[in-house]
C-alpha cells in the first residue's frame, strides 16, 4: 500500500510547469468519402497558427504544440492532468497523396482536414 502522506507531500512541494520532453499522439478519426478523405484531429487547446500539415507520398503529418497559456511566473500546480507538448500525428493511406487538394479547418478543438484525390474510392457495403 502506498504511503499516503509521502504522496500528498509531493504535491505540496512548489513545482513550476513546463513542456513535457515526450510526443503527445492526439486521437484522430479517418473517414473515407467520395471526393477522398476525411480527418479529424481532437487538438483541444492547440493555436491554429501552431499547426502544420505535410502530404508526404501516402502520409499526411500533423504536427504542433500544446501550450499551458493559463500559467503564469509563480504559480504552482496541484494536479495537472493535460499534456502540454509538442506532437506529430501520422496518418497512412493506402494511396499516393502528394497531388490531393488540401482543405482544413479548426472547430471546437477539432482539426478537420479534408483531402481529394482521385484515387480513394468509395467502399459500398451492402
Amino acid at each position: 500500500m502506498p504511503n499516503r502522506n509521502r504522496e500528498y507531500s509531493l504535491l505540496t512541494l512548489g513545482r513550476r510547469a513546463q513542456l513535457s520532453g515526450r510526443l503527445w499522439n492526439p486521437p484522430a478519426d479517418v473517414y473515407r468519402c467520395s471526393e477522398g478523405w476525411i480527418v479529424k484531429v481532437d487538438v483541444a487547446g492547440v493555436c491554429a497558427d501552431e499547426l502544420q500539415l505535410e502530404l508526404v507520398e501516402t502520409q499526411l503529418r500533423i504536427r504542433g504544440c500544446r501550450r499551458d497559456t493559463v500559467y503564469r511566473e509563480g504559480y504552482v500546480y496541484q494536479q495537472m492532468e493535460i499534456t502540454y507538448s509538442r506532437f506529430e500525428k501520422i496518418i497512412q493511406f493506402p494511396c499516393e497523396l502528394e497531388s490531393a487538394s488540401l482543405e482544413h479547418s479548426y472547430k471546437d478543438g477539432f482539426l478537420i482536414i479534408e483531402l481529394r484525390c482521385q484515387s480513394a474510392p468509395v467502399n459500398k457495403h451492402v
